[in-house]
């Protein structure tokens, strides 16, 4: 995660694993990850959501850049 982020901060990140531990998780969040999804029958519907989220947050943040370039 640090290598990837120090590569270029605006990646998001998803990490999809069988562990299903907290502590690997919050780990995971603290080294900036977008998000951890634990494999399962659903892994691939919320894979689909943290692409879908992260795109209109992308959009939301270029729109705000927009407005405060404006102002």
């Amino acid at each position: 995660m640090d290598k990837i982020k120090a590569i270029n901060e605006d990646i998001a990140v998803v990490i999809l694993s069988s562990q299903d531990s907290i502590e690997v998780a919050v780990s995971c969040m603290h080294h900036k990850a977008f998000d951890y999804v634990v494999k399962s029958e659903t892994a691939f519907i919320r894979l689909q959501k943290n692409i879908t989220t992260f795109l209109h947050y992308k959009k939301m943040e270029k729109e705000l850049n927009w407005y405060m370039q404006r102002m």
